[in-house]
């Protein structure tokens, strides 16, 4: 097993192993007062792994009920997450006791919001089941839901009290959920130089996925902790988004997250190559580790549809948004752009 050590104001660690989902109740019990804990899932997750922490939770002490929604992106809303608080205050849940994220992106999501609001705010332990909320959406203390007008508009930061991270429970997702997280960590790998890199070029990277889901934790461990509220460096960890976020958008939320960073990543990184903002090698590897694990590079919805879109971002400032910028396999800047210039930018790199 491995640890990892996020020391924001209120440290807590994140755990990398297999097996370790088992052990729930054990690992948490010392983190919590209250001997009350919601498991909120999604109803693919629950049926997997529901049971498990459920007995774990009641082996440690622990009274527990069960939150499952209709899994999927569409799921996240504002009447979900009020439905979420409402069973909460049902079940009778106090300030000492605890929420258990069980699940991907969504769940960790919601089920994050939902105790940060909960009577002001209740522990949260992330029990992250696919590679993406691993590498990524379970650490650093983001949550939220969507709103018509866009991805992630409702939501506060707020840390977990703890992440466990069973890589065991990658070997029974669905092919293209597996396939979407490797976009979350094929980002860290452009922003931040260091073994990760070296792991993905491997001819079988996927044999060391402990390792990989480590290194990418390290890498936002080390963003979290010096702009832990995303105001400067931290928005590195936006490489993609931007373009990814408005695919999701114009799809009506039916593309993968992670399928529309990478395309996101990928027009980005055309677009920087055309304007010589970033060099030769990295339009190599990005077009050689997208292929690598079976990641899109283009989408189907026209430069226009995608800048309205983009328009809507939380990161959108005035009339400018800051964008992530490729300049070599490794290395990115920030730049506030105006979004005529992001239209030039998305224009640049459809194919």
């Amino acid at each position: 097993m491995k640890s990892i050590e996020i020391n924001t104001p209120n440290p807590y660690k994140v755990l990398v192993g297999g097996g370790l989902i088992a052990g729930t109740g054990e690992l948490a019990a010392p983190l919590v007062k209250g001997r009350n804990a919601v498991i909120v899932s999604g109803s693919n997750v629950f049926p997997l792994y529901g049971e498990t922490v459920r007995e774990s939770l009641e082996k440690a002490g622990f009274s527990v009920c069960c939150y499952v929604y209709p899994a999927g992106e569409k799921s996240k809303t504002a009447d979900t997450l009020i439905d979420i608080l409402n069973f909460m205050a049902e079940h009778q849940l106090t300030r000492s006791d605890a929420v258990f994220a069980l699940g991907g992106g969504v769940t960790g999501d919601m089920a994050g919001l939902a105790a940060a609001l909960y009577q002001r705010g209740i522990a949260c332990i992330q029990l992250p089941t696919t590679l993406l909320a691993a590498v990524d959406s379970s650490v650093g203390g983001k949550t939220a839901v969507n709103l018509p007008a866009g991805k992630n508009q409702m939501g506060v930061f707020s840390q977990p009290r703890l992440v466990i991270c069973d890589t065991d429970c990658l070997n029974t997702l669905p092919p293209e959920v597996y396939t979407e997280g490797w976009a979350e960590v094929v980002k860290y790998a452009f922003i931040h130089k260091g073994p990760l890199q070296q792991l993905l070029l491997q001819a079988r990277p996927e044999e060391q996925i402990g390792e990989i889901i480590a290194e990418c934790v390290k890498i936002k461990r080390d963003v979290v902790t010096a702009d832990e509220f995303d105001q400067g460096a931290r928005q590195l960890l936006n490489f993609g988004h931007t373009i990814g976020h408005a695919i999701e958008k114009c799809s009506d939320f039916s593309w993968y997250h992670g399928m529309a960073v990478a395309v996101g990543m990928a027009m980005m990184i055309r677009a920087c190559r055309a304007k010589g903002i970033c060099d030769e090698e990295c339009l190599n590897q990005a077009e050689l580790l997208l292929k690598k694990f079976g990641l899109p590079a283009d989408c189907e919805y026209p430069a226009e549809a995608l800048l309205e879109a983009a328009m809507a971002d939380k990161k959108r400032s005035g009339g400018t948004i800051t964008l992530v910028l490729p300049e070599t396999f490794g290395v990115c800047r920030l730049k506030k752009t105006a979004f005529n210039e992001l239209g030039e930018l998305i224009a640049l790199g459809k194919r």
